[in-house]
């Protein structure tokens, strides 16, 4: 399908352009501020498919949301008129069409104009009146307030919230590019003649900044965001598109002595504590078991004997593993358990416990097993 994108350069052009490769759609026509006019014509003889993206959202002068928004959309649709090419038609509009400011009415004259072709041409169109769209490649110290939060807290840069209160509703990029491609599809639903995005997110701006300094935060006290909220979940990867990028890598703290080293890597109190463990040759670790706490030991590297002695009992269980063969080896409460190094080269192992380390709550007690 040969499909014509204008405002290719901009935020969610490019995420668009780059769904629409992923999903093997090669044959684009790319059309933004620095393209050759003269091609706009070339470009709508026989494209299939229009996203209309392009327009204006903070110019010098406020004609020019008029010039942006209505006027480039009537010489898109002029073309299309020019060589008789009804094909489906995509625009992007806001919720501020609704509103009686200058952008408002440029977006409203805008959808107005391409209802008015869709009757005179029979054409199809799909007229999105989205509200706040963020994401990765979202411009800050634009237009996006989480774009350019996302960038100052990353960058320790000072933020002013005004009032945290104020309600924002917001559209993930890419819940708004499955829309798209179903509209691509002829699949979409229309409400009041209007395009929706199934997902939208109603939050304060207090929240949205609480979240962010956590994320901030987060690579200091080990946590991880909560991936079972939807929201939560998408701020995070979008948050991580705007880290420095001499910044992805951060330093943890190696706890080591003449046995080896214990690093924690994530500490939470909803999912436990995952840690890498490295025990030198002959060394053993360990000798304690729980009441509660319980453990996963996973060797990557090098061979291991774990063992195992419940308590107030004699027999001892053990179990040889390696790097060679991965095994998950369960610590269940009430078993004083140790792990050995039994080999010629450090001893890897990924740890993880059902809650992490609390020095006024060790549930940890010493015994030999």
């Amino acid at each position: 399908m040969r499909i014509l994108v204008t405002g290719s350069g901009g935020f969610v052009g490019k995420n668009l352009i780059a769904e629409l490769r992923s999903k093997g759609y090669e044959d684009l026509y790319l059309y933004d501020l620095d393209t050759d006019p003269k091609l706009l014509d070339e470009f709508t003889k026989d494209c299939e498919f229009v996203f209309h993206l392009a327009g204006v959202n903070r110019p010098k002068d406020q004609e020019e949301f008029m010039q942006g928004n209505f006027g480039f959309t009537d010489t898109l649709l002029a073309s299309l008129k020019r060589n008789k090419n009804t094909c489906p038609n995509l625009i992007t509009s806001s919720i501020q069409a609704e509103l009686d400011n200058p952008y408002g009415r440029s977006k409203k004259a805008g959808e107005d104009l391409l209802f008015s072709y869709a009757k005179e041409s029979g054409a199809e169109v799909y007229v999105f009146r989205l509200p706040n769209v963020f994401g990765k490649w979202c411009r800050p110290n634009y237009n996006s307030a989480v774009a350019t939060f996302c960038y100052s807290i990353a960058r320790d840069l000072p933020i002013t919230v005004n009032d945290p209160e104020v309600v924002l509703k917001l559209v993930y990029i890419d819940d708004v590019l499955v829309a798209f491609l179903s509209a691509l599809k002829g699949e979409v639903i229309k409400e009041d003649g209007f395009c929706k995005v199934s997902k939208v997110h109603t939050v304060k701006l207090g929240r949205i900044v609480q979240l962010l300094k956590g994320f901030r935060d987060s690579r200091t006290n080990l946590s991880v965001p909560n991936m079972s909220d939807g929201f939560e979940n998408v701020l995070y990867s979008t948050y991580l598109s705007y880290l420095p990028e001499d910044q992805f890598c951060y330093p943890l703290k190696m706890n080591t002595d003449n046995r080896g080293s214990f690093t924690e890597i994530i500490r939470t109190e909803e999912r436990g504590q995952f840690s890498v463990n490295i025990s030198k040759p002959g060394i053993t670790k360990g000798n304690h078991w729980h009441h509660t706490k319980n453990e996963k030991f996973l060797v990557v590297s090098g061979r291991a004997l774990i063992r195992f002695r419940k308590i107030g009992t004699t027999e001892v269980i053990d179990y040889h593993v390696s790097g060679e063969k991965l095994e998950v080896v369960d610590i269940p409460p009430g078993y004083t358990h140790n792990i050995i190094n039994e080999g010629d080269m450090d001893l890897v192992t990924f740890m993880w416990a059902s809650e992490p380390f609390h020095p006024d709550k060790p549930d940890t007690v010493f015994e030999k097993v």
